[in-house]
C-alpha cells in the first residue's frame, strides 16, 4: 500500500489537477493513501473534501513581491509552516511527496526532501512557478505540460505529461444540445462562454459590461457569463440581465456542461483553463491575466497562438478588442474550425494516469 502527500494549492489552476492525481492514484491502486496539504483560507480547504480526500492547513502565505507589511509576517508563517510541516510528515510517513505549486508546497516538500522522502513536481505552466524552480534540484521527476522546461529544471527529471484536467471534462460525454437545454438556452442560436477562472476577472467583467449594447445587438447568439462571486452582486442586474438568453452567473459548478454549450470560449490563460480547451478542442480568445508572476498567462497563451490554435487580446485591450474577437469566430466558421483544430495538439488525456503511474513507480521502488 502506497502512502502518498500532495500538497500545494491557492486557485482552482493547482487544486483541480492535484485532485486528478488523487483519482488516477486511487483507480490504479485503491488502497493508496493520499493526505493532502494545503493553505488555509485558500480554494483548497473546500474543494479537497468535496472530493472526497482529507487535507491538512498551514497557515502559510506568498512574499509580496511590492513593499507590503505583510511581508513582515512572512517568516513567521514560514517557520510556523514549517514546524507543521514536520508534524504531518512524520505523523503520515509518505512514501512519496508530490507538490503542485502554490504556497504550502514549499514547506512540505523541503520536509519531505529533509526525511529522505522522494518528491514529485508538477508544473502547469510554461514558465516555471518559483515554489517548483526551488524544489527541482532534489526532485526524483518534475512532470510537466510544455516544451522548453529544461531551462527551469534538471533536463534528466522532466516528464513531458501534460496537465491533468477535472473528471467530469475528462469524462465529458454531454452534447451541445443538452447542455444548452440543461441551461435553458436557445438551440437554434451559437453560444459564447465568457469566464475569468474561479474567481472572476474584474477586466474580463468590465470589458463584456463597456460593450453591452454591441452584445445586446447579437440577438442570434446565447451569452453565459461567468462573473465571478465576488462580483455577482455588482453584475447581476445590469443591463446584460434584461436578455433571457444571457446567463450571468457567480460560478459554474459544471463546467463539462457550460463547455458542451459554448461555440467559442473567452477566458483568462491559466494552465489548467487551456488544458481543459484542447481536451474538448474549443475554439477560444485568451486574455492573459497581468497579475500573474512572471506574465506566465502570457506566455501560456504565446504557445497556443504560435500554431494557431487560439486568439490572444491583451487585457489593457479587452474592452475595445473582445467583441471583434467574438464576431469574427461567430461568423467564419473555417477560422474557428481551425482553431479547434490546432488546439487539439495540446490535449493530454492520459496526463493524470501518466503522473500517477509515476508516482507508484517510486513507491514501490522505494519498498523494494
Amino acid at each position: 500500500m502506497a502512502r502518498v502527500i500532495i500538497s500545494g494549492g491557492g486557485t482552482g489552476g493547482h487544486v483541480f489537477p492535484a485532485i486528478a492525481i488523487a483519482d488516477a492514484l486511487k483507480a490504479k491502486a485503491p488502497d493508496t493513501e493520499i493526505l493532502f496539504v494545503g493553505a488555509n483560507g485558500k480554494i483548497e480547504m473546500e474543494k479537497v473534501p468535496k472530493a472526497g480526500y482529507n487535507i491538512e492547513g498551514l497557515n502559510i502565505t506568498g512574499f509580496q513581491r511590492k513593499l507590503s507589511l505583510r511581508n513582515l509576517a512572512f517568516p513567521f508563517k514560514l517557520a510556523a509552516s514549517m514546524i507543521k510541516a514536520v508534524m504531518i510528515v512524520r505523523k503520515f510517513r509518505p512514501d512519496v511527496a508530490v507538490g503542485v505549486g502554490g504556497y504550502a508546497s514549499g514547506p512540505v516538500l523541503k520536509i519531505a526532501n529533509t526525511f529522505g522522502i522522494p518528491t514529485v513536481l508538477q508544473e502547469q505552466n510554461s514558465f516555471a512557478g518559483v515554489t517548483n524552480r526551488i524544489l527541482a534540484s532534489k526532485a526524483n521527476a518534475v512532470c510537466v505540460a510544455y516544451d522548453g522546461l529544461e531551462r527551469f529544471f534538471p533536463k534528466d527529471k522532466i516528464i513531458f505529461t501534460g496537465n491533468p484536467v477535472r473528471k467530469d471534462i475528462l469524462d465529458n460525454k454531454i452534447n451541445a444540445v443538452q447542455a444548452k437545454q440543461s441551461l435553458g438556452l436557445d438551440q437554434n442560436k451559437k453560444t459564447v462562454l465568457i469566464f475569468g477562472g474561479s474567481l472572476g476577472a474584474r477586466t474580463i467583467n468590465e470589458a463584456v459590461l463597456a460593450n453591452a449594447d454591441a452584445l445586446l445587438g447579437m440577438d442570434h447568439v446565447n451569452i453565459i457569463w461567468q462573473v465571478g462571486k465576488m462580483y455577482f452582486e455588482e453584475y447581476k442586474n445590469c443591463i446584460l440581465a434584461n436578455r433571457k438568453d444571457i446567463k450571468i452567473l457567480p460560478f459554474i459548478e459544471n463546467m463539462d456542461v457550460a463547455y458542451s454549450a459554448a461555440d467559442v470560449v473567452v477566458c483568462r490563460a491559466g494552465a489548467l483553463t487551456i488544458s481543459e480547451l484542447a481536451l474538448l478542442g474549443k475554439a477560444a480568445v485568451l486574455i492573459p491575466s497581468p497579475n500573474v508572476a512572471e506574465d506566465h498567462q502570457t506566455v501560456n497563451a504565446m504557445s497556443l497562438v504560435n500554431k494557431g490554435a487560439a486568439v490572444l487580446v491583451k487585457d489593457t485591450e479587452a474592452k475595445e478588442k473582445l467583441v471583434t474577437e467574438i464576431q469574427i469566430l461567430l461568423n467564419d466558421e473555417t477560422r474557428k474550425n481551425g482553431l479547434e483544430s490546432s488546439i487539439l495538439y495540446f490535449a493530454r488525456p492520459e496526463a493524470a494516469k501518466q503522473i500517477a503511474a509515476e508516482i507508484l513507480k517510486i513507491c514501490a521502488n522505494r519498498k523494494a
